[in-house]
C-alpha cells in the first residue's frame, strides 16, 4: 500500500504551483484505482492548514470549505486507508522520537513516518527529504 504525503496532496489541489498537473494524476490514479492505498490522518490536517494559510497563498488561499470539499473527495475513494495510530503506534514513534536528529518540527515527520511503519505501508510518496531520518519506511518522489 502507498501512503501519500501532505506536500503531494497540497500540489495535487493547488492549480499554480508547477507541480499540479503531475501530483494530480498520481493522487488521481490512486483514488480511482482498486489497490489500497493511504493518508495518514495528520495528513490531512496539515492540508488543510496549507491550503488555507493567507500567509503561503496570500489573497487566493484555498477557502476552508473548499479543502474540506476535497478531503472528503479523497475519503470518498473507496481503496482509501487514513492511518492512525495503532496499539503499536508508540513502540514505533518512541525509537523515531529518540534519535539524535530527530527534533522541533521533525517530530511531526517522525509521526507520519511511524504510522506508515505501524500500518505496513509500502512507500510514502513525498518530497520531504526529512523522512531520510527513518529507513524504516521507503520514500519515494512521485514528481521525479
Amino acid at each position: 500500500m502507498l501512503a501519500v504525503d501532505t506536500n503531494v496532496l497540497v500540489y495535487a489541489h493547488r492549480r499554480e504551483v508547477l507541480e499540479h498537473c503531475e501530483a494530480a494524476n498520481v493522487v488521481r490514479d490512486l483514488a480511482q484505482g482498486t489497490a489500497p492505498w493511504a493518508i495518514p490522518w495528520p495528513c490531512l490536517y496539515e492540508f488543510f492548514s496549507v491550503v488555507t494559510n493567507t500567509r503561503i497563498w496570500k489573497q487566493n488561499a484555498s477557502e476552508p470549505r473548499q479543502a474540506v470539499e476535497q478531503i472528503e473527495a479523497w475519503i470518498a475513494s473507496p481503496s482509501l486507508c487514513l492511518l492512525g495510530e495503532t496499539q503499536e503506534f508508540w513502540l514505533v514513534l518512541k525509537s523515531f522520537l529518540t534519535r539524535s536528529r530527530v527534533r522541533g518540527p521533525v517530530a511531526h515527520d517522525a509521526r507520519i513516518a511511524a504510522l506508515c511503519v505501524a500500518h505496513g505501508v509500502e512507500a510514502l510518496l513525498s518530497r520531504d527529504r526529512d523522512f531520510a531520518l527513518f529507513p524504516e519506511l521507503t520514500v519515494s518522489n512521485p514528481l521525479d
